[in-house]
């Protein structure tokens, strides 16, 4: 028999859920005490206040990027590799996309979590070269320190305002978020390292571009 989920993690579900279909700015505490059937004096026993969910939800998130931006051990990078990085960021993208959607807000609102993402990304950002690194030494890019880091840099970029694109290029009644939308923004990821595909590693890297690709109607 499956043990009931404790309060504290139901209200973290339910606020997760609640923050990804209305948007964090439209769910009060009250909202999401009374999504659960749960007195708001219950909710505030396990949090003061949205803001402590919020930067309990980025742990989560941060972890769970912390765990797979990271080179296996033992062994060179594949083509394959890069299929499963990406997936695993569309996973998270997805799963935790009221961080994408609401970003600036967010940051903006809490100078701890502020402080908390600076240090998320600058780390990303080093994950992310040395991953870039592992593909050169295993042949499958070519490029300098230097294309490293302004790779690494402009895949940064494209992922924490993908979402913010699509939102102003979707005319008055942009269309929801979706997987395939997210998964377009992977695609623009992999699309900028075209250049830097070593010639053994085209055939390979193409037919991943082909499965990542989702036609996006602009306007």
């Amino acid at each position: 028999m499956t043990a009931k989920p404790k309060t504290r993690e139901r209200i973290l579900q339910a606020s997760l859920e609640l923050f990804n279909s209305q948007g964090e700015r439209s769910v009060t505490t009250n909202h999401i005490a009374a999504h659960l059937g749960i007195s708001p004096g219950n909710l505030y026993y396990h949090f003061r206040n949205k803001q402590m969910i919020i930067a309990e939800l980025f742990a989560t998130y941060e972890a769970q990027v912390d765990d797979f931006l990271r080179l296996p051990p033992a062994r060179p990078l594949t083509v394959e590799d890069k299929a499963l990085y990406l997936e695993a960021l569309l996973a998270a993208m997805w799963q935790f996309r009221f961080l994408h959607r609401d970003l600036e807000h967010l940051l903006a609102a809490d100078a701890q979590l502020a402080e908390r993402y600076g240090q998320f990304a600058r780390r990303s950002l080093d994950s992310a070269q040395t991953i870039y690194r592992g593909f050169v030494e295993a042949g499958v890019l070519r490029m300098s320190p230097a294309q490293i880091e302004a790779l690494a840099i402009n895949a940064w970029i494209i992922l924490t305002s993908w979402v913010q694109f699509l939102g102003t290029v979707g005319g008055a009644a942009p269309a929801p978020l979706s997987q395939d939308l997210l998964r377009r923004g992977i695609f623009q990821v992999l699309a900028l390292e075209q250049g830097f595909v070593a010639p053994a590693a085209r055939p390979e890297v193409q037919r991943l571009l082909e499965r990542l690709h989702v036609p996006l109607a602009l306007g």
